[in-house]
């Protein structure tokens, strides 16, 4: 008796293959955020944006800000309570990338 063993298959769609377990990785529940604009204003305005996606996905994600001291940079870690939520929120974030 013969049992043939199927490994590493391309997607017929993209022609890649993975396991899901390198796209969501245990304990990556961070995503990191960069920002640059003329003010302070339009910094805070922009995040607002990010925000509202982050919490659409997870209610209590928790976030931390830093502002450069021009005031032209905001970074922004937002901390989600799984790997999957983060993933989820790096695919809804591509609508507001210009």
């Amino acid at each position: 008796m013969t049992t043939e063993v199927e490994q590493n298959v391309p997607c017929d769609a993209c022609g890649c293959s993975a396991e899901m377990g390198f796209v969501i990785k245990e304990g990556d529940d961070v995503a990191e955020v960069s920002i640059f604009a003329n003010n302070k204003a339009q910094l805070e305005a922009e995040f607002a944006n990010y925000l509202s996606l982050a919490k659409e996905v997870c209610d209590e994600v928790e976030y931390n800000i830093e502002l450069t001291n021009d005031e032209k940079e905001l970074h922004a870690r937002l901390k989600f309570s799984c790997s999957a939520e983060k993933l989820i929120y790096e695919l809804k974030t591509r609508s507001l990338r210009k």
